[in-house]
């Protein structure tokens, strides 16, 4: 008897202790947001410089959604700066072009990221390095496919200037309510259903099918999502400067920076992009300020020096050094 109700007795509890680790990592989750979005939305308050903390947002947008396709099922698009630029120039044509007023056109924007990635669907079938080099690719057709649009629509390769949308404050607002959605919709995934078959996919994706998962459609959710927020960046950071041009919408240093910026923190966490990006950007910021002639090399030997103390990445050697903590973390 007693042999009996001990084995009902102990599952019951670790269903119970996982319950815990669960709302224990929902609860810091939702501080970490907290205390990333209100400093920011208070800024506007306390400076009129808004520049660090508006790029410091487009950033950890960046880098929250990447993570959302790299770390939670293990791609690595080389290529996602296409989202960016398409939201870029989604944004900017509509607005100029065809007079579509600033938030009509970023949801545009989002829907244009979001059918990207549903036409590049099935680039999910490659794996590895080949995945990476045909997203690389895709961008650069990207690119060459604007500037060879018609002038009067996207501007070809001289791009557009928005001067009628100038409204950095208004910019700002819309931003911060941005960051707070992508974080939002980040910790949604990640605790879910979903978030736990995206991390088995990632893991063993024929374990994964074996057991009922679907896979095709479980990567999709990640893929588009993880597209929606960067097409979002574009149109805001298009807002915010009032220009647009194929070099800076699909820039492949954009690309670069998100995947240094999230591994420097950690993939396949929430805390490790946001606190990547966060360390990173204000690290480049400080040595541009001082070197604007070598900020690159120096923020290169900085990024190499943080690769070698933190090979998994801040928050993954924090783990690795304190393994009775690991399952708190977001």
């Amino acid at each position: 008897m007693a042999s009996s109700l001990g084995g009902v007795a102990a599952p019951a509890e670790g269903r119970s202790g996982d319950a815990r680790v669960g709302r224990i990592r929902i609860s810091l989750w939702i501080v970490v947001a907290l205390g990333v979005v209100l400093p920011l939305l208070a800024a506007p308050a306390l400076t009129e410089n808004l520049s660090f903390s508006f790029y410091l947002m487009l950033w950890i947008i960046l880098c929250t959604s990447f993570n959302l396709v790299a770390g939670f099922t293990g791609y690595m698009p080389f290529g996602y700066v296409a989202f960016y630029g398409v939201g870029a120039y989604a944004t900017g044509v509509l607005h100029k072009t065809y007079g579509l007023p600033m938030p009509g056109a970023l949801v545009c924007a989002a829907l244009a990221g979001a059918a990207v990635s549903l036409l590049l669907a099935p680039t999910l079938r490659l794996k590895g390095v080949y995945f990476g080099i045909v997203s690389l690719a895709l961008a650069v057709i990207f690119r060459l496919v604007v500037s060879m649009l018609p002038e009067d629509i996207t501007g070809g390769s001289m791009g557009l200037i928005l001067a009628r949308a100038n409204d950095p404050q208004t910019t700002y607002y819309v931003t911060v309510a941005v960051l707070a959605a992508c974080l939002a919709a980040a910790g949604w995934l990640a605790f879910s259903r979903t978030g736990v078959a995206l991390r088995a996919v990632r893991d063993d994706a024929d374990a994964a099918a074996i057991v009922g998962i679907d896979v095709t459609r479980t990567r999709l959710k990640a893929w588009v999502l993880a597209a929606t927020f960067p097409a979002v960046v574009g149109g805001l950071e298009a807002w915010y400067t009032n220009a647009i041009d194929p070099e800076a919408s699909f820039n492949i240093l954009v690309t670069a920076k998100v995947i240094v910026y999230s591994m420097a923190g950690g993939l396949g966490t929430l805390l490790g992009p946001v606190l990547g990006a966060g360390a990173l950007y204000g690290i480049d910021h400080l040595i541009w300020q001082k070197f604007p002639v070598l900020n690159l090399m120096f923020l290169g030997i900085i990024i190499m020096v943080m690769i070698l103390v933190f090979p998994r990445g801040l928050v993954g050697s924090f783990a690795q050094r304190f393994p009775l903590l690991r399952r708190y973390i977001p």
